[in-house]
This record gives C-alpha cells, structure tokens and sequence, in this order.
C-alpha cells in the first residue's frame, strides 16, 4: 500500500454531512429559499443543514428548521440519500420524510422565502443537484408513512 502523501490529501475535498427535511403537509412539501448571498444564494431547496460535532441527523434537522424557518419537525424516517461533488467540497445530504409538529408558521428566519407546493410543481423551482435528484421519488408518490 502506497504512502499518504501531502498531494493526496489536497486532493482530497472535505465531506460535509448534512440532514435536510422533506416535510411533507397534506398533499404539499415545503421548500425555502436560500438567502442572496452566500453558497447557492437564491436556490430552493429543502430546509435543513450541517451536522454539529456529535449531533445525530434528526437532531440536526430538528434544530436546524427551528434556526432557519422557526418550525418544529418530527423526522419519520430516511426517505433518500444522495452524494454531491461541489468544487469546494462533498456532500453527503440525508433526505428524512419529516412532518410537522407544533410550530408549524414558518418564519423567515434565516431563509429568504417559502413555499408549499405539490410533487408535480417541484420541478418549477431552481433546486440545488443533490436536492433535484429526489423530485422524480417524490413525483412517483415514494414516501414513508
């Protein structure tokens, strides 16, 4: 077996985890919108975020939706799970079908807007990679009851 050398590791991207909540209400998911500045300013995507040092993914996805769009959501289950190469980074993005407990008016904490939309309308929005590869699950109906 070959040596690590320094040049491996540079090659090497971090890889970031990250739990994002398809929270589903009625017939509708709930989408936000990014923030115009910063990493994929102004995409659509499902809320959610970065795993903290020793958090578990439906903490982080408790905590993050409270955070950035001041709901509560109860996660159910993974629904998908998804790789993405940035140029800066990797992504290992957990997809947990959520439903929403009792916060349920989402604010705009810390996402610029939000929208509720049906399966088949999902397509409308500029979604990042990661979080596009799951609409054609959700257009078949896939989901964890």
């Amino acid at each position: 077996m070959a040596a690590d050398t320094g040049a491996d590791k540079m090659l090497r991207m971090p890889t970031i985890v990250v739990a994002a909540a398809v929270v589903r209400d009625g017939e509708r998911f709930l989408l936000t919108k990014r923030p115009s500045k910063g990493h994929l300013a102004g995409y659509w995507e499902f809320p959610g975020g970065k795993l903290e040092a020793g958090e578990s993914p439906e903490v982080a996805l408790v905590r993050e939706c409270m955070e950035e769009c001041g709901i509560d959501v109860v996660p159910r289950d993974i629904l998908d799970v998804t790789f993405h190469r940035y140029p800066t980074k990797d992504v290992l993005l957990l997809f947990y079908a959520c439903e929403l407990g009792a916060r349920r008016d989402v604010q705009h904490k810390e996402v610029a807007d939000h929208v509720w939309v049906r399966a088949t309308e999902l397509r409308r929005y500029e979604l990042p990679p990661p979080d596009a590869k799951l609409l054609a699950k959700l257009e078949r109906g896939a989901w964890v009851a």
